[in-house]
């Protein structure tokens, strides 16, 4: 870590409050690092006025602070935009280190970019640092795909040959989880995909090339690495040691949830409200949002419309609590019997199957539970028990005891 407590430090933009910046910058530097939100008729008198040493920019004001830069890097001339400003001297100096985050995350990738056909979808300021990082590691042929331009979603099939794709736009992103900027199966040589958006930690897109066994990444490497470039800016020192793993490995520990799986009685919401306060984390369970969006009790449902409604409604359920970060969410016995339900679980999570002896599963107010015989119900759900989950963990008597396993589970993912 650098030590220089005297530097004033920050973000500015117009929206701020999901941003990571602050916990990156503090693994980096022991400096102050605040965030400023503002309109963009306030960029010109804050930067003057604010007493600054150094600050990052993001969206939408990376070519809105150009104006009032005394000089820029070549880079940033080069891709028209600045994230990182240093004060020296009482003047501004602008410079661009998403151009190296990104140049980091393709490394990291080990996706080969060398005389590749790539896409790049989206055409704003992401995109044009994108596309300058590519040139300089010599991809083939680079096509911008936008909604209105000469390349666009309606007619993407036309370059089903491409080898990369690079996804620049906030297609997908929190709160709009599970949407895909294309459809990955009309491609038919795609060896690499990376995606800037780094909340959720899959995207739809990411899940998709998972499935179809393509590399790939999300963009929470290149966020880390560009605020470490910007960190050596600020300070004007070099962070010798790459700090960016255990960046990404922390960031990834707060974003993800914690899932709890499991037969009915099983335990999950008693572990789950144990968790949630041991962590200070929020605590969910979906069959309280399926009661609260029904205005009805669960057995309610299954009495009035049958069980096909109620997993209709439990997958509605399964999509608001597997979007949020940082949550403990206990999900009801059967969420796991519709495959719809994988990947708004798997967005964002780590998913611990809670197993406990079936003799000492209760029913009562379990309509599935009551109308089954429990062992036939575990063998059915075993096996897509071990598919959804990540880890297991066997149910004490003691509640203690369950947790902490749970998180040695955790720690050990």
């Amino acid at each position: 870590m650098l030590h220089c407590k005297e530097l004033k430090t920050g973000l500015i933009g117009k929206k701020l409050g999901h941003s990571f910046s602050p916990q990156i910058h503090s693994f980096l530097a022991d400096y102050e690092y605040k965030l400023y939100e503002m309109e963009e008729n306030e960029v010109g008198d804050f930067l003057f006025s604010c007493g600054l040493d150094a600050l990052n920019v993001t969206i939408p004001y990376k070519k809105t602070v150009i104006p009032y830069l005394k000089e820029i890097s070549e880079t940033a001339k080069r891709i028209g935009s600045v994230n990182t400003i240093v004060r020296r001297n009482g003047e501004l100096y602008g410079y661009n280190t998403d151009y190296y985050g990104f140049s980091y995350m393709v490394s990291l990738s080990g996706i080969k970019i060398k005389e590749k056909k790539v896409l790049v979808l989206g055409s704003g300021g992401a995109s044009l640092t994108v596309k300058a990082v590519l040139n300089d590691l010599g991809a083939g042929e680079i096509i911008t795909v936008s909604r209105s331009g000469e390349d666009n979603y309606e007619n993407i099939s036309r370059h089903k040959d491409a080898d990369v794709i690079v996804n620049t736009t906030p297609v997908g992103m929190y709160p709009n989880n599970g949407a895909s900027p294309v459809d990955l199966s009309i491609f038919d040589a795609l060896s690499g995909v990376l995606d800037l958006i780094y909340n959720p930690s899959v995207t739809k897109l990411l899940y998709d090339a998972k499935a179809l066994g393509i590399p790939c990444i999300n963009g929470l490497s290149m966020l880390s690495s560009q605020a470490k470039r910007a960190a050596e800016l600020f300070t004007g020192r070099e962070i010798t040691e790459d700090p960016t793993p255990a960046i990404v490995k922390s960031i990834e520990g707060q974003l993800k949830n914690i899932v709890l799986i499991g037969m009915p009685g099983c335990g999950k919401s008693t572990a789950g409200k144990l968790l949630s306060e041991k962590l200070s984390r929020p605590f969910i369970d979906t069959d309280e949002i399926i009661i609260r969006n029904s205005h009805m009790r669960i057995p309610e449902i299954f009495s009035l419309y049958g069980e096909d409604e109620f997993r209709k409604r439990e997958h509605e359920a399964a999509k608001e609590a597997g979007k949020v970060s940082g949550a403990v969410i206990a999900t009801g016995g059967g969420i796991i019997t519709r495959e719809e339900n994988y990947y708004p679980l798997h967005q964002n999570s780590f998913i611990v199957w809670l197993q406990r002896d079936t003799s000492l599963l209760p029913v009562d107010g379990r309509p599935i539970s009551q109308n089954n015989d429990i062992n036939e119900l575990y063998k059915k759900r075993a096996p897509l028990y071990e598919k959804f989950s990540d880890a297991v963990v066997k149910v004490s008597e003691n509640e203690e005891e369950t947790t902490e396993e749970i998180l040695k589970a955790i720690r050990r993912m």
